[in-house]
């Protein structure tokens, strides 16, 4: 899945960068717009202010911390997807944990750079997708990949949740109770509830209190 394929050096890539730190937005600024090739045209910190930047100035490449404020960098991935324009996202987390990288894809991210990893990777999961491959740090690549080589209704019940199931597990396992949740996700406290019980039965579970400890466990709670 880590596929270093050719890509083309001639052409300048055009990056907006999402991340709530404003001091890792400059840094990754400071780095990429150092290195020939690139070009950083915006950043944000916000999931929202990653949209209103993208349609503002139109680049090749997003690279998106996982965890944003308003929307976390698989809703923007989802919504920017959906374009018949779509920029390539570059989802950059802290969570070396398959079941992000998993649901990072399948949002429509074309790429998961695990951030303990050297700056060289970053570069080179931008210049992949601007080529339009995949690719995931080696690190977990190998689990990505056997997870998604298995039909979705053989995989374990954790990669069954639905990306708003997955979302509110992760809530939920940081600590909010459930109206925080609804609030974070905007959506009603009702259509959370619903969520959370199709969470519990899917994953075999009794409580909430169970739904927590199980993402506690699973790590699932950045």
């Amino acid at each position: 899945m880590a596929d270093l394929g050719n890509s083309s050096m001639t052409e300048t890539i055009r990056i907006v960068l999402g991340d709530d730190h404003e001091m890792v937005r400059e840094g990754l600024a400071q780095i990429l717009t150092e290195r020939n090739g690139f070009e950083v045209v915006g950043q944000a910190p916000t999931g929202a202010g990653v949209l209103r930047l993208v349609e503002q100035t139109k680049p090749d490449v997003a690279v998106l911390d996982y965890t944003m404020p308003e929307m976390d960098g698989s809703e923007v991935a989802r919504a920017l997807s959906d374009r018949s324009d779509p920029t390539h996202v570059v989802i950059l987390s802290m969570h070396e944990n398959v079941h992000y990288a998993v649901h990072a894809l399948q949002s429509g991210a074309k790429a998961y750079v695990v951030k303990s990893q050297p700056f060289s990777e970053l570069i080179d999961a931008i210049r992949i997708v601007q080529s339009g491959k995949t690719y995931v740090s080696p690190t977990l690549s190998g689990e990505v990949a056997q997870h998604l080589s298995v039909p979705s209704r053989k995989r374990a019940t954790i990669d069954r949740l639905s990306r708003r199931e997955f979302e509110l597990l992760r809530l939920l396992g940081r600590g909010h109770p459930l109206k925080e949740c609804a609030r974070l996700m905007q959506i009603s406290e009702s259509t959370a509830s619903t969520y959370r019980q199709r969470i519990v039965g899917k994953l075999g579970l009794e409580s909430t209190a169970s739904l927590i400890r199980f993402a506690l466990e699973h790590g699932i709670d950045g």
